[in-house]
């Protein structure tokens, strides 16, 4: 397995950098596995995220089908989880064992992806298995800016396909990725909605402060949380 993800970051640099965007890394990357959760904009964060240390994913089925993204995550040793599919349990066991394996996972609590002006609620079903390992969550906050200002060209959502959205980037200069490692959150002794809100609240002040402005999340195929 840490062979498999250290040779899905090598691709996920490489193809980071081919990304139109200057990347700011901003914190400490953990020294042990944790479970990192992270607000989601684009499938775009999978490749940005993936290039910082080895991970593994939680992804939503559909997932491994997209070209070049979907198949990196698979190679790095992801799980996928089907919408309604009632394995939510098994998903945990998965979960718990990976982390206990000592292999860091990575999942979006947000459960879709939004347009980068607000957060949609952290679900903390799946942070149970954190609770279960004894491992620390690590809180990510990843912001796309363009010209100072929110990015309006990043986000993959409502009826976005990645070609369209490939010719958008590529047709404008080079965007802003501002990725902010948090202080991890201890989970033993925690319950997982408390967990949740722990780490929602520090997202929500490393990207917006005291203020909240108005999310528009539409669904699409992307990286899923709970």
């Amino acid at each position: 397995m840490v062979r498999r993800q250290r040779w899905s970051r090598f691709f996920m640099a490489r193809l980071s950098n081919a990304l139109p965007f200057q990347v700011s890394v901003h914190g400490e990357l953990p020294r042990q596995p944790m479970l990192w959760i992270s607000n989601h904009v684009s499938w775009t964060d999978i490749p940005l995220l993936g290039m910082l240390t080895p991970l593994s994913f939680l992804s939503k089925a559909e997932v491994r089908t997209w070209p070049v993204a979907g198949w990196l995550a698979a190679k790095a040793g992801s799980l996928f989880i089907r919408r309604g599919a009632g394995d939510s349990q098994l998903i945990r066991k998965q979960m718990t064992r990976h982390l206990q394996e000592q292999h860091p996972l990575l999942l979006f609590p947000e459960g879709t992806t939004t347009d980068g002006r607000g957060l949609r609620t952290f679900h903390g079903r799946l942070l149970a298995s954190a609770i279960d390992a004894d491992v620390c969550l690590q809180p990510v906050a990843i912001r796309y800016l363009r010209d100072g200002q929110i990015d309006t060209l990043a986000p993959f959502i409502g009826d976005d396909d990645l070609l369209s959205h490939l010719m958008r980037l590529f047709a404008n200069d080079r965007g802003q990725v501002e990725i902010h490692l948090l202080k991890p959150i201890a989970c033993q002794g925690q319950e997982r909605a408390a967990l949740a809100f722990q780490a929602q609240q520090a997202v929500q002040k490393a990207l917006f402060g005291d203020r909240t402005l108005p999310a528009e999340p539409r669904r699409n195929g992307e990286l899923v949380a709970a």
